[in-house]
């Protein structure tokens, strides 16, 4: 009987130690559990909102940005445009974007400061290795350096391979 408030000790300091491991990033700076990557809607870019001019067709306006990721049949003249994405090792983003319609005629498009594509990239890229890969493709000056490969051999003319065969000719002659 004299183990059971040590039972109960040990039983309360495993939980609470369970529950501190779940509610961390990292257990003693060595294991790091991992976290699904979220990504929802359309990423859109500085680049692709300015292809977007009012009096575009809602036809012409979905083929630049994508499907929105909200349309209300309450606001069917609304579409909304929202991106959220949570990367492990990169800054969690959201954005939102806002087009609205008179008809099927685009009037006008409300986007906070969007990222570049370079620049969105940039914020995602979660490697830790260097950038500084050589060059895939040589350049005019290194291919000129190189040297020239010799010419094979011509093959001389050899006898036909395998059994010779005469067949008659194909018409009376």
């Amino acid at each position: 009987m004299r183990s059971f408030p040590f039972l109960a000790l040990a039983a309360a300091a495993s939980v609470a130690g369970c529950s501190s491991l779940q509610s961390s990033d990292n257990f003693l700076g060595v294991i790091t559990p991992y976290r699904v990557e979220v990504v929802q809607g359309n990423v859109l870019t500085k680049e692709q909102v300015a292809l977007v001019k009012p009096g575009q067709t809602r036809a012409q306006v979905r083929d630049v940005l994508g499907s929105p990721l909200l349309t209300d049949t309450f606001h069917a003249n609304r579409w909304d445009y929202v991106f959220t994405i949570k990367r492990q090792g990169a800054e969690p983003q959201q954005r939102s974007v806002v087009v609205l319609f008179d008809g099927d005629k685009m009037v006008s498009i409300n986007a906070p400061e969007l990222p570049g594509e370079r620049e969105f990239v940039e914020s995602i890229d979660t490697f830790k290795t260097s950038r500084n890969a050589p060059p895939l493709a040589l350049t005019d000056e290194q291919l000129k350096a190189l040297p020239v490969p010799p010419k094979p051999p011509e093959p001389a003319a050899s006898a036909p391979e395998g059994p010779v065969r005469a067949y008659p000719p194909l018409e009376r002659s």
